[in-house]
């Protein structure tokens, strides 16, 4: 004989143990937009904002923004929005990295990273370079280095007076002078007034590139080569030129900052050249 079937309670509840869940949700899994990704905003990554179409390498992300710099150096800030970015055509979630173990990196030079370490109190010592832009290039690569070790850099706009520059410094055992020089070669003007520097606490050494930009990597620039210019012609702008950039070297020369990111992305004649003046430098003084 079959059970009588089971009545709902006069309450309405449903009888204990016979209760069923249902989910709200009743669209067939095939229907179901796929989830959109989550990736750090780690800096350097390149990722396009989905709105404007900005698209630039990730150089600070702070609590609900990011700050995106493009080829040019152009810097904007974005609110970290769900689905707000792309990622190599695919639409991501950035999200605030997170802040990990304590381990050892290296810096931007490939020395090793000495975390929350301070700055130190400036040397009597001082590196100078030709303009701005090795000045920049400098500060991007060694920056942290020379923080640490309390070396200033400096620019001269050109080294026709260094001799003038070198004496009124006055350097001494405990206040040495180094000096990196464009265009060092055999013959060069460079090169004559380089070696009419003879102070012993002065130490000037170049890179054979016309200009800083060629220190560079092309690959790393995203060319097969730097352009040969003809003599005559502003370096420079027939770069700029023959490469199809607009004729704007500031807005070139921050394009090619842009993409350096380490030591790797350095020719090895200056990556040399820089590390000999740091050591110079900074050498330990025996006074008495």
């Amino acid at each position: 004989m079959r059970p009588p079937a089971s009545r709902p309670h006069a309450s309405g509840e449903r009888p204990s143990g016979r209760s069923r869940q249902y989910s709200p949700d009743l669209t067939p899994p095939w229907k179901k937009p796929a989830q959109v990704p989550e990736v750090p905003a780690d800096r350097d990554l390149v990722v396009e904002e989905a709105a404007t179409g900005f698209c630039g390498a990730v150089i600070g992300c702070e609590a609900g923004t990011v700050t995106l710099e493009d080829r040019f150096g152009k810097h904007r800030v974005f609110p970290l929005e769900p689905s707000g970015f792309l990622l190599e055509g695919r639409v991501v979630t950035l999200v605030r990295p997170s802040q990990g173990p304590a381990r050892p990196t290296r810096t931007a030079s490939g020395s090793v990273a000495v975390p929350g370490a301070r700055a130190r109190v400036a040397r009597a010592g001082r590196i100078y370079v030709e303009g701005r832009h090795d000045a920049e290039l400098v500060e991007r690569v060694w920056g942290d280095d020379l923080r640490i070790e309390g070396v200033v850099v400096e620019y001269l706009e050109g080294v026709d007076d260094l001799p003038a520059i070198v004496e009124e410094f006055g350097p001494a055992p405990d206040a040495r002078l180094g000096v990196l020089v464009d265009h060092l070669v055999s013959g060069s003007k460079e090169s004559r007034i380089a070696a009419s520097i003879t102070d012993e606490h002065t130490l000037v050494v170049g890179h054979p590139y016309i200009d800083i930009w060629e220190a560079v990597k092309p690959s790393s620039v995203g060319i097969r080569a730097w352009p040969r210019v003809p003599r005559g012609q502003d370096w420079k702008t027939g770069v700029c030129r023959a490469l199809g950039w607009p004729e704007n070297t500031g807005a070139a020369w921050q394009h090619i900052l842009s993409r350096v990111h380490s030591y790797r992305d350095l020719e090895p004649e200056l990556l040399g050249r820089v590390e000999h003046l740091i050591d110079f430098v900074t050498a330990p003084h025996s006074g008495t």
